[in-house]
């Protein structure tokens, strides 16, 4: 993130009011833009020459040149570590990525094994992707990567399988219902164990905690601030808020397509036409997604301000502005 870059002047959070949700929202779209995947290395590396320049003095005001680089920057690199973030597991990636572990989930007569397969796939991405953009103020061995890994994975699969072989068991509810609780049970199965993968593999920033900071004036770099110390209060609250972030994204993706695609079933066309089945319903999930993927991920600041004193003893007082610290919650 441009935070991470070298200069003593601090660039404008945002273009947007990121107090307001409507504020991060329109942030969230530049920071998700499938376009930004196209800029190679030398358009990165261009793009933070200049925030650099800004940040040095160079250049004295914002121009939607440096907007542009700032939001290129934003959705590359990592806030903590300033290193890009590995293109499939970015959030401006979020949607293509999970769109072909989609269609490998929709495949016809999959069988046990294979839903299993890629009920596997799909957690295993969740858990890159939690990984590649939690908070990195408390650093993971390789080994404590591979327990939360094993541990999320095996978790989240359980929930998901155990909640998809419930509708074939339904005996009392009509073929109609049956139908259309097909569609959403899968869904439902994948946002609940969602939600439980963030919780296992974020848990050891709740644990140890996460790095606060005094909330400073604009005119102060955010390189420059010093960390109060690790709080295991404002870990959870980066960790629940990113979960539930999940469930809002997950939760119109598994009731908007499905009960559409029960209406379209319906109608002459897709009779006619059922091999057209998965390509419309994949279309359908595509465009959901891209839709409601920054409502989601907007519900929450990504850099979180909290009272000081709301958190442990040791910070009591020791808030910047207001009395308020500020922590990175990921995304």
């Amino acid at each position: 993130m441009s935070a991470s870059l070298p200069g003593a002047r601090a660039l404008p959070e945002s273009q947007f009011d990121l107090n307001t949700y409507w504020g991060r929202v329109r942030h969230t779209v530049g920071i998700t833009d499938p376009s930004t995947l196209l800029v190679g290395k030398t358009g990165l590396e261009q793009a933070k020459r200049l925030l650099i320049s800004y940040k040095q003095g160079e250049t004295k005001e914002m121009t939607p040149q440096l907007w542009r680089a700032k939001k290129i920057v934003d959705s590359t690199l990592h806030p903590d570590t300033g290193e890009p973030v590995f293109l499939p597991f970015r959030m401006s990636c979020f949607v293509l990525s999970n769109l072909v572990v989609t269609a490998g989930m929709l495949t016809p007569n999959l069988g046990n094994r294979g839903t299993i397969a890629w009920q596997v796939a799909n957690q295993s991405l969740n858990v890159a992707i939690n990984y590649s953009n939690s908070n990195k103020s408390s650093p993971l061995s390789w080994s404590k990567i591979a327990q939360s890994y094993f541990l999320a994975v095996g978790a989240s699969c359980s929930v998901a399988v155990g909640l998809n072989s419930l509708v074939p068991r339904l005996k009392s509810v009509s073929p109609s219902t049956k139908l259309i609780l097909g569609r959403l049970v899968p869904f439902a199965a994948v946002a609940s164990a969602g939600f439980l993968n963030v919780f296992l593999m974020r848990g050891e920033e709740m644990r140890t905690g996460i790095d606060v900071f005094p909330v400073t004036n604009d005119s102060k770099s955010e390189g420059e601030v010093v960390s109060l110390g690790k709080s295991k209060k404002a870990a959870t609250v980066a960790v629940a808020e990113t979960a539930f972030s999940r469930v809002f994204n997950s939760s119109p993706i598994m009731i908007i397509p499905p009960l559409i695609l029960v209406r379209l079933q319906r109608g002459e066309w897709l009779k006619k036409n059922p091999r057209y089945t998965t390509p419309v319903n994949l279309g359908l999930i595509l465009v959901v997604s891209y839709a409601v993927l920054p409502l989601a991920l907007a519900a929450f600041p990504q850099r979180q301000k909290v009272k000081a004193d709301s958190l442990e003893e040791e910070f009591h007082g020791r808030g910047g502005e207001g009395g308020l610290v500020v922590f990175n919650r990921g995304i």
